[in-house]
């Protein structure tokens, strides 16, 4: 039956998406392929896989979302009006792009590392696609009503996601011990089951209670997901009207609660650090003394109320003596150290959670920053950090400066979830995770493309 489900829905967004991109020449819907294709990915891979054990059928499934990126590259240039006069008028963070792989594109064609070929041009193309989606949210333009119905197309995707949670918890079973997980990552990822459950450790906690994670990848997908979901909710009933507005806010306490399933403490700490960021971008300095009353109240309850078994789980948690913080110092100290010993790196595919890396090159792998490190040298890593800061940075500015409320609630959703994810940046290879790493890229280009539209038909404006 999910086997059906799948075909049929796949299939069907597939020709939609195909006949939207190639036909009409409307290239940006990839948008939204991209927002519905992502979050389900390794679910439907991993049910086509184990109804059918064919190799063939997967690979054609895994090479929709290449053909429909490449399709809306090719539509974008072939449907572009007058390409003779299109305005490269490149800004910063335009210039870091183009520099980032172009120095990533050295990597790839010079004989550096011990990587196969292969293996290096599939690392590089995931790469790029961070750059791609950028790329196509500089040259978006979407209508009001286009853009309102993506963040309701999203938050729909949290909502589906946060009740197939309640369902999995009710029965007490992961969605994945339906769809073959275990057996596909083992057949096709070579990634040996493990943990209590039969799936991977990242699917349970210390104290061995499940971590869920919908339809998603794993729980830490899930988890970041949600930040960009919770940062896109509250975004939308802050600046609805308050008489239909209450939906929205519904939704807010949906995305937390597909975070609190997913257990995730990076996710949960970025939480934290999200809402004092908001508060700092609306300038709700209740919001901040709050903050700081509930860090004093939750210091009191710690030292004089919280049991032995939470103390030592948070103070295990602080000093890296858990088993998974000790697993994020060790890789972070392995790829520290081949960055010292390697200053302008190793080569592609020698590092991260991906499947292009060979685990017997592997070096490092939790942490974004170090595997880019890793691979491209201190410098490679620099360039992506400063990408990341003026993101957002930049965001932040457009947002208050935008006028038009659409656009100017993705440059929230934008800056917010770029924010976010520092701290799931640190412990995760995040940019694996497709549904929020694109679409936050696509929601920066969108949001540069935006300001820049919106100054410069003001200066028209006075020239007239």
């Amino acid at each position: 039956m999910l086997f059906v489900i799948v075909v049929i829905g796949t299939v069907f967004l597939a020709g939609i998406t195909f006949r939207k991109i190639i036909l009409k020449g409307q290239w940006e819907f990839v948008i939204f392929f991209a927002a519905l294709f992502f979050p389900f990915y390794i679910t439907i891979l991993s049910i086509v896989y184990t109804a059918t054990r064919s190799t063939l059928l997967l690979t054609a499934f895994q090479s929709i979302k290449e053909l429909v990126i490449g399709f809306a590259v090719l539509s974008f240039f072939i449907f572009q009006r007058d390409l003779a006069r299109y305005p490269f008028r490149l800004i910063t963070l335009d210039w870091l792009f183009v520099a980032f792989y172009a120095f990533a594109f050295m990597f790839l064609v010079l004989p550096i590392g011990e990587a196969e070929l292969i293996n290096k041009v599939l690392y590089f193309k995931n790469m790029v696609l961070m750059g791609v989606f950028y790329f196509f949210g500089r040259n978006t333009r979407f209508s009001d009503d286009a853009l309102k119905q993506l963040l309701h197309l999203m938050l729909g995707i949290g909502l589906l996601a946060f009740s197939f949670n309640l369902v999995e918890y009710a029965i007490d079973t992961h969605f994945q011990q339906f769809t073959g997980y275990a057996l596909f990552n083992e057949q096709v990822n070579e990634v040996v089951p493990r943990g209590n459950y039969g799936l991977t450790w990242t699917f349970e906690t210390q104290t061995l209670s499940k971590r869920f994670a919908s339809f998603f990848a794993d729980p830490l997908e899930l988890a970041i997901s949600s930040l960009m979901l919770f940062s896109i909710a509250l975004i939308m009933y802050l600046t609805t009207p308050r008489e239909r507005a209450y939906p929205y806010l519904i939704l807010v306490g949906v995305t937390l609660g597909t975070l609190m399933f997913s257990s995730s403490r990076s996710s949960l700490a970025a939480l934290m650090v999200l809402a004092l960021y908001i508060a700092f971008v609306f300038k709700l300095h209740k919001v901040l003394v709050f903050a700081g009353l509930f860090v004093v109240l939750f210091v009191l309850y710690f030292f004089y109320l919280a049991s032995e078994d939470f103390q030592y789980f948070v103070i295990d948690t602080i000093t890296f003596q858990n088993t998974s913080s000790v697993g994020h110092l060790l890789e972070w100290t392995a790829a520290l150290e081949s960055m010292i010993a390697s200053p302008f790196g190793i080569g592609l595919a020698t590092s991260g959670n991906v499947g292009a890396v060979d685990d017997s090159l592997r070096v490092g792998g939790e942490n974004q920053f170090l595997v880019f490190g890793v691979q491209l040298g201190w410098i490679g890593m620099a360039m992506y950090l400063l990408i990341l800061a003026i993101s957002i940075v930049y965001a932040y500015r457009a947002f208050s400066e935008l006028k038009n409320v659409q656009e100017a609630r993705i440059a929230f959703v934008a800056t917010s979830v770029k924010f976010a994810m520092i701290f799931p940046l640190f412990t995760s290879n995040a940019e694996k995770f497709f549904f929020v790493s694109l679409i936050s890229w696509w929601m920066v280009g969108y949001t540069v493309h935006a300001i820049h539209r919106q100054r410069l038909n003001a200066t028209l404006d006075e020239k007239n």
